[in-house]
């Protein structure tokens, strides 16, 4: 898809994402990354079901990290496996497959998509502190029109007045 145009005063999100996105998990702050581990995740197909991909990934808060010793047990962790995601039906799109939304990770935020494909829906919400112009939420969708791959006008708009 082209470039996402901006939008000020607006959050994006997506709800389902198309095969071959890759996003990354990024610690919030006075938290960091497990050593050697690895902060992707990939949408792909698994036994014909769109579905993320996880290895494991765990933000440690930095004081706890720097205090612990070394006879200290570590944490019980789950081994994370990948959970099929429904299926969406998009048969207007070339991708017919897309993974849903990742799981949550506690201390740890995704870092938001710089590649969208056809298919793709972004919603838009105004941040916190921005008058809200009807409609206050809209979406834009990355569709192919006659052998032309665009995104749909987003009629909504976000001020503070000044």
């Amino acid at each position: 898809c082209p470039t996402l145009p901006r939008t000020k005063f607006t959050d994006v999100t997506a709800d389902t994402y198309p095969l071959g996105t890759k996003l990354y998990y990024e610690c919030d702050s006075g938290y960091m990354r497990r050593s050697g581990q690895y902060s992707g995740i990939l949408c792909q197909s698994i036994q014909q079901v769109a579905s993320w991909v996880y290895k494991e990934f765990e933000c440690i808060d930095k004081k706890i990290l720097l205090s612990t010793a070394p006879t200290m047990e570590k944490p019980e962790r789950k081994t994370q496996s990948p959970a099929p995601q429904k299926r969406e039906n998009h048969s207007e799109f070339d991708q017919k497959d897309f993974c849903g939304s990742p799981k949550t990770i506690p201390h740890a935020s995704l870092s938001p998509s710089k590649q969208y494909y056809v298919g793709q829906v972004l919603h838009f919400k105004c941040q916190s502190g921005y008058d809200k112009q009807p409609p206050t939420s809209g979406t834009r969708t990355c569709k192919k029109v006659n052998g032309k791959i665009i995104w749909t006008p987003l009629n909504m708009r976000c001020s503070n007045d000044s």
